[in-house]
């Protein structure tokens, strides 16, 4: 499963990137917030990416920040929101904006994507609401620091939500451990500090 991709940008639209690695080029789906932020044809490029399989397909979501990656998956995880609608929701309107209609439950802002209509707007409201109101909201001054988690933090919250954690509690407990150290353990302490948060 692709989770990360790291190369030069051959191709950009509006919704979708082709990223070259070592030689292979990778066709990736992608919300406009994160074509605002790719940078220039040919420029380096980074992204977290959700892969979606299917029989017939696999297809590759890229996000600029694990936020909006973890909204994707919040959203699409709603009976009847597919990837590409997700992704169509995620260009609609920014990340905390959207977290703030659906804690709102204002079906009139969330209607105003494209594509949404008002049942799906109340799915939305009815089935995130009360997971969204259990992420902390980030202090505006600590937004840039929130979004720049490093490939290990990302591979041990990876490594948590495969034994069965939920995504958004693996993402505190394991910025509680980076906090409270003031610097980065190895890998595998830090994946036993978080487990250890976790069990309290």
């Amino acid at each position: 499963m692709i989770a990360h991709l790291s190369g030069k940008l051959l191709d950009k639209q509006p919704n979708q990137v082709t990223i070259d690695v070592q030689g292979v080029g990778y066709e990736v789906h992608i919300p406009l917030s994160t074509f605002y932020e790719v940078g220039e044809i040919g420029s380096l490029v980074q992204l977290r990416i959700y892969t979606h399989v299917r029989e017939d397909t696999i297809a590759l979501f890229g996000f600029k920040s694990s936020k909006e990656k973890l909204m994707f998956e919040q959203v699409t995880s709603i009976s009847g929101i597919g990837p590409k609608l997700g992704i169509t929701i995620l260009s609609g309107m920014p990340v905390d904006e959207l977290v703030a209609a659906i804690r709102q439950s204002n079906l009139a802002r969330l209607t105003s994507i494209p594509g949404i209509g008002k049942k799906t707007a109340e799915r939305l409201v009815v089935e995130l609401r009360d997971k969204l109101s259990k992420l902390e909201p980030i202090p505006a001054g600590e937004q840039g620091a929130a979004l720049t988690v490093s490939q290990q933090q990302e591979d041990v919250i990876s490594a948590l939500v495969n034994l069965g954690y939920g995504k958004p509690s693996a993402e505190k407990a394991v910025q509680r451990v980076v906090s409270a150290s003031g610097s980065e353990p190895a890998f595998e302490e830090l994946l036993r500090s978080a487990l250890q948060q976790l069990s309290r």
